[in-house]
């Protein structure tokens, strides 16, 4: 099964080809950061109000270091524990993907900060603000809460590794990660920062593809072992998610201040609790919140930027992935 303990190193014969096809499918998403093209935001930057550049101030700070994050959860627990080459391949795109977002931040901060000692401040975010140390708190916690794991020994064992699992694809990746994009979107809908919105548009693709794998894991696991998601993970999984909230909101709340044209902390409380529905949708549980989307340019969140190819590459171009690869095909 596939939280099996081992290292299974053999492809053939393939036992879950789904994972194999979306690491191919993240092959052909590849995008660099230097295809973003960030001189306008420069000019924009100026134009920004002091709560705007608040905003984005805060934003690029918990950028610094939110993807780090995730990749050391890839490395230090999900490569360990998912027990299955095409999976562990997907990882391995994973993580590249994380290094790219790692990059487009560093450049983002390189960017809208020139200042050094404002830009080291930025980078130890994590440690002196406390909406975004809060954050890193709940992070740092769920990767601790499986860290003396070295097998998924028996039901204790594989319920805590689901649980690191669904936070990091429904908490951080799903949920933190989302707030951040309706704030860049919103600054899109007014016509600000088009390179930091190209740029979301490519990692907000990833991070989506990011989820479906990590779902497609769980839902997996509870095809072979049903008797893991019982009452009790439930109620783990919604008590999770609803602290995820609080401390996504009180991000929001440093964020917004007294409340921006278009965007305040208790749009984000409603829209946050509207995303945390829909994980819990496709976890196969009851919505808790009841929540309904209050941002309208966040409706649009799917569609890729209308732009002129011969200018900017649109962010649904794919690179080829040539060859075939038979999946029944045994040695």
């Amino acid at each position: 099964m596939l939280l099996d303990p081992g290292m299974d190193l053999t492809l053939r014969p393939m036992r879950y080809p789904d994972f194999y096809e979306q690491y191919r499918a993240a092959i052909r998403n590849t995008w660099t950061v230097e295809e973003v093209d960030l001189a306008t935001d420069v000019a924009d930057l100026a134009k920004l109000s002091a709560g705007e550049h608040h905003l984005v101030k805060r934003l690029v700070a918990f950028f610094a270091t939110g993807d780090s994050i995730v990749a050391n959860n890839l490395v230090l627990n999900l490569y360990k524990h998912i027990n299955a080459p095409e999976a562990r391949l997907y990882l391995s795109r994973q993580l590249y993907e994380e290094a790219v977002h790692v990059q487009f931040y560093l450049t983002l901060l390189d960017t809208y900060l020139p200042d050094h000692a404002e830009r080291a401040q930025a980078f130890a975010a994590i440690e002196h603000i406390p909406s975004i140390r809060a954050k890193g708190e709940f992070c740092f916690r769920w990767i601790d809460s499986i860290d003396a794991l070295d097998r998924l020994a028996d039901k204790a064992d594989r319920r805590a590794f689901l649980l690191n699992l669904i936070c990091f694809a429904a908490c951080i990746e799903g949920l933190f990660f989302y707030g951040a994009f309706a704030y860049v979107y919103w600054l899109r809908s007014r016509g600000l920062l088009s390179g930091l919105a190209t740029g979301t548009n490519w990692v907000f693709r990833d991070e989506s593809m990011h989820m479906s794998f990590a779902f497609g894991v769980v839902d997996t696991v509870r095809a072979e072992e049903p008797e893991l998601f019982d009452d009790e993970l439930r109620d783990q999984v919604r008590l999770m998610l609803t602290e995820a909230v609080e401390a996504e909101f009180q991000f929001a709340a440093d964020v917004c201040g007294d409340g921006l044209a278009g965007m305040n902390a208790e749009d984000m409380r409603e829209y946050l609790r509207y995303v945390a529905d829909q994980r819990l949708v496709r976890l196969g549980m009851e919505p808790m919140f009841g929540a309904g989307n209050p941002f309208p340019f966040m409706e649009l969140q799917d569609v890729q930027e209308l732009t002129n190819f011969f200018e900017r590459r649109v962010s649904a171009y794919q690179v080829a992935v040539p060859g075939s690869v038979s999946l029944d095909e045994e040695f």
